[in-house]
């Protein structure tokens, strides 16, 4: 999948799995991004799989109310 449907699938199961609405879901994903947890993602196609989007989904919802972006480093 194309980056940005990998970023639009990790949001839809955010929704799906912790019943946030799209804008939260949305909130949450656009953070991870900003603090650049997905750049590894953009360059490496192999790594936006549905099995990863799920676990990058658990990741940002476990981190959603923390502060300090750089938590979402790998």
């Amino acid at each position: 999948m194309t980056y940005e449907e990998y970023l639009d699938e990790v949001t839809t199961l955010m929704t799906e799995m912790y019943d946030l609405t799209d804008a939260a879901a949305i909130k949450h994903v656009m953070r991870a991004q900003s603090a650049d947890y997905f750049t590894l993602h953009d360059d490496d196609p192999a790594m936006r799989t549905q099995e990863r989007a799920v676990e990058d989904a658990k990741t940002i919802f476990k981190q959603r109310n923390v502060s300090k972006p750089e938590i979402f480093k790998k």
